[in-house]
């Protein structure tokens, strides 16, 4: 399927990642059962509150990844788990962008952390801005690229328009940028597309991010997936914090996969019926102009007063998110698909604002 030669990853890696001895917890030197654990330096006694939460958790999260793995249809060692998809950001800039030299392209408007991280990491950042119907512009990406252009960040469906790109822009990005190609498919479970993650096989060079924020409603746990060959996930874990996912994460995480995927498939055939409602009904108020198709959680709402509409809304202890100062978002609302109720009590409260 794939059309691009074979990727030779240490032709992206910096020259000292490459050296890098990465640091060797006693979770790594030891990872079977003992009747006697006195490598780590942890208290012998137990935890203050008479748990178990004295042994440091395992770094590799080997039983999570192995619940994760059938469902995601993708090996364990295929697997980097962060705190949120953040961490996974992160380490990708500092695996294979130099400081001051290498660059990464964005598609804005995207997501933000891509930015932000690029700008901690001393990266430049180049952005070849959405055409209008928020499409990316392939043909400028790939002319702009360099050996210094190390990352390309995608996010499908994309944050804030909430559109997944067309299919035939994705296969002729992977088959042609020479560096990585990140896709961040937060909001996949929403999406009537397949995931990216069934081209693991054939595209050395794609990553893929996914998170159980949205779709599985475990926010606060803070638990983000990266799926990519097994040669960038080695190179990730090796520059990762010894344990970047903490037990009691990984535990609650495995008891809400396990009790809950009938649960979060109900939460998101629910979200999608209301996505629909709200795409039906808020074109019918006299304060919107458009609401763009959707493949996420939430809508793109262009309005007539998007300043106003969102202080008026606050006032109603409704909190959305203002977005007309992006490209491409004039006049723009991002709504989040809430519950019936929460629905209800929004398309009343924009149907009594006077402009």
């Amino acid at each position: 399927m794939s059309k691009r030669k074979k990727l030779d990853i240490n032709t992206l890696l910096r020259e000292n990642i490459k050296n890098i001895k990465p640091y060797a917890s006693a979770r790594d030197e030891f990872t079977g059962v003992a009747q006697v654990y006195l490598d780590a330096n942890e208290n012998p006694y137990g935890s203050i509150d008479g748990s178990m939460n004295n042994r440091y958790p395992d770094p590799y999260q080997t039983n999570l990844k192995q619940i994760i793995s059938p469902i995601k249809n993708i090996p364990v060692n295929q697997i980097f788990l962060g705190n949120g998809s953040d961490e996974a950001i992160e380490l990708l800039f500092k695996a294979f962008c130099t400081p001051g030299k290498d660059k990464t392209i964005i598609s804005s408007p995207t997501y933000g952390m891509y930015q932000v991280c690029a700008e901690t990491n001393d990266i430049q950042i180049i952005d070849i801005k959405l055409k209008e119907g928020f499409e990316l512009d392939v043909d400028a990406i790939l002319d702009i690229q360099t050996k210094e252009t190390k990352i390309l960040w995608v996010c499908t469906p994309n944050n804030p328009s909430g559109n997944a790109f067309f299919t035939s822009s994705i296969y002729k990005l992977l088959d042609n940028f020479n560096g990585i190609v990140v896709l961040d498919e937060a909001y996949i479970d929403f999406s009537d597309e397949p995931s990216w993650t069934t081209n693991l096989q054939y595209y050395d060079n794609l990553v893929v991010l996914q998170t159980f924020s949205k779709a599985w409603g475990l926010a606060n746990i803070r638990l983000g997936m990266m799926f990519a060959s097994e040669e960038i996930i080695k190179i990730i874990n090796k520059i990762k914090m010894p344990y970047n996912i903490n037990g009691l994460v990984q535990d609650y995480a495995i008891n809400a996969i396990k009790n809950g995927e009938a649960k979060k498939n109900e939460y998101v055939l629910n979200i999608l019926a209301e996505r629909k409602r709200l795409e039906t009904e808020l074109i019918k108020l006299a304060c919107v102009e458009k609401v763009f198709k959707s493949d996420a959680n939430f809508l793109l709402v262009k309005t007539t007063a998007p300043k106003e509409i969102y202080s008026y809304l606050i006032s109603k202890s409704i909190v959305t998110r203002e977005r007309s100062k992006l490209h491409l978002c004039e006049g723009g609302i991002r709504i989040t698909v809430g519950t019936p109720l929460e629905n209800d009590i929004l398309l009343k409260s924009l149907a009594e604002y006077k402009n």
